[in-house]
């Protein structure tokens, strides 16, 4: 089901400058890199695969959304290209981040970095399994 404009109002907490979904971190950023590359704009982006239930994230919106992306940031690949991928976004009005683990978050207008949080173990850093 897709969100409708009242359902995507900001969250009363609008000045926050990251939140966490699972193993899934977004941060509030002031612009997109210029080493981001530009992705077809997309009313939902799935923002990371669950590898362990088969569930993503993913971030929902009315209109479109311009989207950029760095790396790889899928779970779906056990080994990606890069350890840690980056998906940039720039939410004209706003938008909400699913998964039908946890809670909703709704993000205010504005430009985000999301990245896959990463756990540190004696043979190597990896990706936190969600």
């Amino acid at each position: 089901m897709l969100p409708t404009p009242e359902s995507l109002k900001p969250a009363t907490t609008t000045d926050t400058r990251h939140c966490r979904q699972g193993d899934v971190l977004i941060e509030r950023i002031t612009t997109v890199p210029t080493a981001a590359v530009p992705q077809p704009k997309s009313a939902r982006i799935i923002l990371a695969q669950g590898e362990v239930t088969g569930h993503h994230h993913a971030l929902e919106t009315v209109d479109p959304a311009d989207w950029w992306q760095i790396g790889e940031i899928s779970t779906a690949n056990p080994k990606p290209a890069k350890l840690a991928g980056e998906v940039y976004v720039r939410l004209a009005s706003g938008g909400v981040v699913t998964h039908p683990e946890h809670s909703e978050i709704k993000l205010a207008a504005g430009h985000y970095r999301i990245t896959r949080q990463r756990e540190y173990s004696p043979e190597a850093s990896r990706n936190v399994a969600d």
